[in-house]
């Protein structure tokens, strides 16, 4: 029967015995299926195969070497040179080559504190989603036919990530929010807000999930008269663009009658809130990556959720939504970012290793490469590693700058609605509203209304003349809220549709 396979951090451990690894009884050795167990425990297996996935090791143990690259993560002593025995002197050199290669990454994983066998990654370099592959590959056995197909995936996954990785160090997180709403918006869609979507959501549910089919015009209508006593700012528009988004991510059948409204009904398979939430998720983020936005998992939470808990959630639906052509079109938008920012760093120079790494076929059957690719590949996924540690380390301003609040850079304006009658807030740091008056006088120290904070950060301050600004900051004031620039405008009569606020 197959054994539970341990968590990814528990890689310097044995999954079985749970002894950490040593150069002496407990060494490492990873087999083809990428999965790696001490040699003493590997010697009691009852039969030839792995005992997580039940794969058959086609090489004999005692030939099969030692993880070298795990060894001295564990402070053990590592010997200059193993023996191997491949088919020739050439294959031999490559072999050394990769191996050295996958020995120097990880050094990355080295942990700086934990328990037996546990790494403790949170201080590296590399990011959470790096560590993870980085593992991967160290796991791999190059030996082994499969381990190298194994091992040419996890350096393609590791390429493709350090690509997004340079594109996050280089946008600008303030205006990353911005930007991607007003993506969201130009294809007649829109996100309310954590708290507020949500809701939608469930009423969009509540209204279709006993197989039902409405209208749009009725569907919209029910969902905001359900709104409005907790969310009085909802309005026919907005929440017609929450069904815009729906309707995008193909999440109804649509009935067409002749002379009257089409009828919408929601495909069975999306009759349960996690199944339309990942939907209404995995929408936002396909209309992100067209937008050439690249966003990281936590972003991702903080935008759709108010809070980091749906991180896992959110990456799950990024991988999901790469395709093979993903890593070739991210490493064209990074060479235009860097034109755009002179590349200070000689990022350019990584460009040659990512197209190679971009060419390696993702496909699990893919045939099995030659010493030469592996080498390759092997030299070109540390080259673009290094780069990226590197600018992190010298070049990044997130790297080594402490972050200073900025100026409406939450546009905290007003006090939270969910702080004040209910007595706690779900979005906790990330809400765009103030939960103290020292909050608010620290973030809006001019006393802007929201709108006018949200063109401040676009315009220079004084120079508000966008007229549906205007209007809407003319409702924002009847609404008690003093401005700024009031004294700049006259009491015009404005449409009562709203900015979302959160």
């Amino acid at each position: 029967m197959p054994v539970q396979a341990a968590q990814w951090t528990e890689f310097l451990s044995c999954p079985i015995c749970y002894n950490e690894f040593d150069e002496n009884v407990h060494k490492p050795i990873s087999l083809g299926c990428s999965h790696t167990v001490c040699k003493t425990c590997l010697n009691k297996l009852h039969r030839k195969a792995c005992p997580f996935d039940q794969t058959a090791i086609n090489t004999d143990i005692d030939v099969l070497p030692v993880n070298f690259a795990l060894l001295q993560l564990v402070g053990a002593q590592v010997p200059d040179h193993q023996s191997i025995k491949l088919s020739n002197l050439g294959e031999n050199k490559h072999y050394e080559v990769a191996k050295k290669c996958v020995e120097d990454l990880a050094l990355y994983l080295k942990p700086l504190s934990g328990g037996k066998g546990v790494a403790s990654l949170n201080q590296s370099a590399l990011s959470r989603p790096m560590q993870r592959k980085l593992v991967t590959l160290v796991n791999c056995q190059l030996v082994e036919e499969e381990g190298r197909v194994r091992a040419m995936r996890a350096a393609r996954s590791l390429g493709e990530r350090t690509v997004t990785e340079l594109i996050l160090q280089h946008q600008n997180p303030q205006q990353l929010s911005a930007n991607l709403w007003a993506a969201v918006r130009a294809r007649g869609c829109q996100f309310l807000g954590p708290a507020m979507q949500e809701e939608a959501l469930k009423l969009v549910l509540l209204a279709l999930e006993d197989g039902s089919a409405l209208s749009r015009k009725v569907l919209v209508l029910f969902v905001v008269q359900r709104l409005e006593p907790r969310f009085p700012q909802a309005s026919k528009t907005s929440i017609g663009h929450v069904v815009q988004l729906l309707y995008r991510a193909s999440c109804f059948k649509v009935t067409k009658r002749d002379e009257d409204s089409s009828l919408m009904q929601l495909k069975e398979e999306f009759r349960s809130y996690e199944a339309l939430r990942r939907e209404h998720d995995a929408q936002i983020v396909h209309i992100a990556m067209e937008a050439g936005l690249r966003i990281s998992p936590e972003q991702w939470s903080s935008l759709l959720y108010g809070d980091l808990a749906h991180k896992s959630h959110m990456q799950s639906i990024i991988d999901k939504l790469q395709s093979p052509e993903s890593f070739a079109k991210s490493v064209q938008e990074l060479t235009i970012v860097l034109q755009r920012t002179g590349d200070p760093a000689n990022l350019n120079r990584l460009r040659p290793h990512l197209e190679l790494l971009a060419n390696i076929d993702p496909n699990p059957d893919a045939v099995s490469p030659t010493w030469e690719q592996l080498e390759n590949a092997m030299v070109a996924v540390k080259t673009v590693v290094h780069g990226l540690v590197d600018f992190i380390q010298n070049y990044s301003r997130k790297g080594h700058e402490t972050p200073q609040p900025q100026p409406n850079s939450k546009y905290k304006t007003s006090m939270c609605r969910d702080l004040r009658q209910q007595g706690g807030c779900p979005r906790g740091t990330n809400c765009t509203f103030a939960h103290s008056q020292e909050e608010l006088e620290k973030c809006n120290p001019h006393g802007l209304c929201l709108y006018c904070c949200l063109l401040s950060s676009v315009v220079s301050m004084g120079t508000v003349h966008n007229e549906l600004y205007k209007q809407q900051h003319v409702y924002a004031v009847k609404r008690a809220e003093t401005c700024f620039f009031s004294q700049f405008f006259p009491p015009l009569e404005g449409p009562r549709e709203r900015i979302q606020e959160s």
